[in-house]
């Protein structure tokens, strides 16, 4: 047994003892819930509380956190609030304790002092004619379960774009580049699956990390070829981004995909359930004890995902968008997948962006990553 791993199972043997049988179970599965239990469209744990403190034309001030000082564009959700923000304005007057950002727009709700609010990757609400303005069909999708909403956006190629979304967000959150895909004239197909709102929940009511929850995406798939699409390309973020590495490995259409698109891929199951786990404040010799419970019940053992982010086994040109400050997916992996397979993966790193947000660090250099990466893909 491995030093690491032997040390682990020493920890989880003690804890179990100090406990009590009962009181570990119920413990770990406490834990565990952080990651099988993460409601779509609410923040993650990781994600930081900031405070309102006043807002002015095209102006808002927030908490100072690190959270509050990341680059690029988010939404800002609140309790029945959400609200587009910007850059930081350094010059803009501020306490030492705050900073000032430009506030976009208010999509829903109103931004008031005191009110907690909380950075997303999700900056647009309501369907692609709502956000976007962007002409689309409410389709139905056959999944193994039931059916699975999606919108399609119509376009003139004959290779369609399939976005999926990852944990904490919702099928809003692919909107980020459907305007940018539209404007590339692929179709697109943007899909909610099992555990989101109006498709059905899994047998468990757990998610699965991406394990099960690719067969959605198969359907997906499935339902493209036949409806017109010679090939697809797979965009996903965080555990949908594991779910088109399922696919990719595994569909039985799988020759119909031409390249994937991973945003901060989950690509160690283990990892990123401690780290969810974590920042809920579980406390460290309790980790083992939710990988163990997620097992349990959910029959995780995160041997798939390895094999489908297999370098051997990738056969479509991928684009992988991930960075060093990504706590939950870290990205020594991708960085590995790109360094063993670099005729075939293009890493293209964003600093200083949180899990699933690689578009919110940098819209502009993420859109140009994407064009040259789909242009020989058309």
């Amino acid at each position: 047994m491995r030093p690491a791993k032997a040390t682990a199972t020493a920890v989880t043997a003690v804890t179990t003892a100090l406990l009590g049988g009962a009181a570990a179970v119920a413990a770990g599965r406490f834990a565990s819930n952080a990651a099988l239990k993460a409601p779509s469209g609410r923040p993650l744990p990781t994600e930081p509380r900031l405070t309102v403190h006043s807002t002015a034309a095209g102006q808002i001030t927030l908490t100072r956190a690190l959270a509050s000082l990341r680059p690029g564009t988010y939404g800002l959700s609140g309790s029945g609030s959400h609200a587009v923000i910007g850059p930081v304005l350094d010059t803009a007057p501020h306490a030492a304790d705050t900073v000032v950002r430009r506030l976009e727009r208010v999509t829903h709700g109103s931004l008031d002092p005191s009110d907690k609010v909380w950075l997303t990757p999700q900056v647009h609400i309501g369907d692609p004619h709502a956000a976007l303005d962007i002409d689309h069909a409410d389709v139905d999708i056959p999944g193994e379960l039931g059916g699975l909403p999606a919108w399609f956006v119509p376009g003139v190629r004959d290779t369609w774009v399939i976005t999926v979304h990852g944990l904490g967000t919702t099928r809003e959150h692919p909107m980020v580049v459907m305007d940018f895909l539209h404007r590339q004239q692929f179709p697109v197909l943007d899909l909610a699956y099992r555990g989101d709102l109006g498709a059905p929940r899994s047998p468990d009511g757990l998610g699965h990390l991406g394990e099960t929850e690719w067969r959605d995406l198969d359907a997906a798939i499935r339902y493209a070829v036949r409806y017109g699409a010679r090939n697809v390309i797979l965009h996903g973020w965080s555990t949908g981004a594991a779910m088109a590495l399922h696919a990719a490995a595994y569909s039985a259409l799988r020759e119909r995909i031409s390249g994937l698109v991973l945003d901060s891929p989950v690509l160690n199951w283990e990892t990123t359930l401690r780290a969810l786990a974590a920042a809920r404040r579980t406390p460290r010799p309790l980790l083992p004890l939710a990988v163990r419970a997620a097992q349990g019940r959910t029959g995780l053992r995160g041997d798939r995902i390895l094999e489908a982010a297999d370098p051997e086994v990738l056969g479509v040109p991928t684009l992988l968008f991930h960075g060093p400050d990504d706590v939950i997916a870290p990205w020594a992996l991708s960085r590995q997948l790109a360094e063993r397979r670099p005729e075939l993966v293009t890493l293209h790193t964003v600093p200083d962006a949180p899990h699933g947000a690689m578009w919110n660090a940098d819209p502009a250099g993420y859109e140009e990553a994407l064009r040259r990466f789909l242009t020989p893909l058309m």
